[in-house]
This record gives structure tokens, C-alpha cells and sequence, in this order.
């Protein structure tokens, strides 16, 4: 059984980021547990990338406090950075080395000595011993994202920062790579996963925080937000439909004769059942 600490891992309070006038984050607040996978969710532009750039000590906040591990990560940068496993939104390889020259090379980096094992993580992605074996420069898109991936998992971080981590990835890589984020959760890693894909989230993370212009907006575990997210729904009336509507849960959108649209909260069983009188 995995210990958690009550401590969490990454603790941001009244973070601001101002560019000029431009405000990239605006009093924001977020806690990832340890032992979690995390969801960050929101459009592009909406601060992720910012947030994640200063959790890593790469660039200063305006104000606010930033821990990470309990660490100031402008204060005890290579500290925490040792610690992590990063996977950026637009990854930067060295594309005259061949995938095995670089996976060498970043390893040695990370462990301070011995490169870790980093071929199951390949043999998972299906990155296999020939494409390995050639230079980076010829990889296809969704190549040099896998190579991205295994360097940011091959040293077994205590946290892992993913930022965009599937694109480029076909629908069976993005399914392995959750397979190989599920394993590194269940042997103690935390993981903070930054998209700006729903499904991505729903399918993945245990808790999820939405970020619009700076902020956090909306926060919770994954099925509390599915349960209090509204649906859209269509319902035609055969004989016209009732002169009102009061069903609980369901709030009338729009109406166009015996065809009326619904916005519905909570179990969408339970209206159908409540519709079904009419």
C-alpha cells in the first residue's frame, strides 16, 4: 500500500501573472494531492501553460506563493526539477541524435549517472528498435511526441507535468500512454495532466480543476462535475406537448411547437421516466 502525504504536492494560492496589461493569471488557486492524477482543463490561452511554467521555476510569478513539494521553486528550482518528469505543450528534441542517442543522453541527465531503463516504456508505444535507431529529424509527428512521452516517464518522477501530453497521438498510442500514466499513479506518482480535451479528462483524472482567463472557475472530482454539467436535450411532443413544464432537473431552452429543447441537470433517466406521462 502506497503512503499518501496530507501535504499537497503542488499548493498554489492568489497566483498572478501579468504580461503588461496582459493578465495570464489572475488570483488563481489550485492544490494537486499526492498520489492523484490531476486534471487541467481549459481553452487555449486560459493560463495552463503559464501556471506550469512557474510550478517549474521557469518564470516568475507577479504575486502569490507557489509550492511545490513544499518547496519555493524559484528559490530550490534544481531541487524540485529533479523531482519531476515534464512533458512541455510544444517539445524540442535533438533531432540530429537517433531516439536512442537522445534517451541516453536526457536519462544520464535525470538519474545523475546511469540512464534509466527506458525500453519498456517504447515497447508499450510501439516505438520499436529500427525507429529507434534513426535520427529524430525523420521521426513523423506522433514519433517524436512518444519519444517526448518516455523521457518524461523514463526516470520514474514523483510528479509528472504533462502538458497537451496526446497530441499527435492516434487513438491506440493516446490509449497505452493512460495505461502507462495509471501504472506510474499506482506506484506513487502524482500527475498533473494540462488539456484542453473533456474526454481526455473524463476518461483519465480523479479530480479536475477548469481554468478560464486566469482562474479557476469550476473544481471538484471528475463525476461530481459530469453530474452538475448540463445536457442539451431534444424532446418531441405527440399531441403538442403540455402547457407547462415542471419537471425537476429540466429547464425549458426553447419551443417550436410539439418540439421543445431541454436543459437538463442531474440523471437523465429520471427525466425520461418524468416525460414519459406526456
Amino acid at each position: 500500500m502506497v503512503m499518501r502525504n496530507e501535504v499537497p504536492v503542488i499548493d498554489i494560492q492568489g497566483l498572478h501573472k501579468r504580461y503588461g496589461a496582459v493578465h495570464a493569471l489572475n488570483g488563481l488557486d489550485l492544490a494537486v494531492n499526492e498520489g492523484e492524477i490531476f486534471g487541467y482543463l481549459g481553452p487555449n490561452g486560459a493560463g495552463k501553460s503559464t501556471t506550469i511554467n512557474i510550478v517549474l521555476g521557469f518564470i516568475k510569478a507577479t504575486s502569490g506563493a507557489v509550492r511545490a513539494f513544499g518547496l519555493d521553486p524559484r528559490t530550490d528550482g534544481a531541487e524540485v526539477r529533479r523531482r519531476i518528469g515534464f512533458l512541455p505543450e510544444s517539445p524540442r528534441l535533438y533531432e540530429d541524435m537517433t531516439g536512442i542517442e537522445f534517451l541516453e543522453y536526457v536519462g544520464r541527465l535525470q538519474t545523475g549517472g546511469d540512464a534509466p531503463d527506458w525500453k519498456p516504456y517504447c515497447e508499450r508505444l510501439d516505438l520499436g528498435p529500427a525507429a529507434l535507431a534513426r535520427k529524430i529529424k525523420g521521426y513523423s509527428n506522433g514519433m517524436k511526441q512518444k519519444i517526448a512521452l518516455v523521457q518524461a516517464l523514463q526516470h520514474q518522477p514523483s510528479l509528472l507535468i504533462l502538458d497537451e501530453p496526446t497530441s499527435a497521438l492516434d487513438p491506440i498510442s493516446q490509449q497505452a500512454f493512460f495505461e502507462l500514466l495509471r501504472d506510474a499513479r499506482a506506484g506513487g506518482a502524482t500527475i498533473l495532466f494540462s488539456s484542453h480535451n473533456l474526454w481526455e479528462v473524463e476518461q483519465l483524472c480523479h479530480r479536475v480543476a477548469i481554468v478560464r482567463q486566469g482562474r479557476v472557475v469550476e473544481s471538484g472530482r471528475v463525476d461530481e462535475l459530469q453530474e452538475r454539467r448540463a445536457r442539451i436535450v431534444e424532446v418531441v411532443f405527440r399531441d403538442g406537448g403540455p402547457e407547462e413544464l415542471d419537471v425537476a432537473g429540466a429547464q425549458v431552452v426553447s419551443r417550436n411547437g410539439p418540439r421543445w429543447h431541454l436543459s437538463v441537470r442531474g440523471d437523465p433517466n429520471a427525466i425520461v421516466r418524468a416525460l414519459a406521462q406526456y
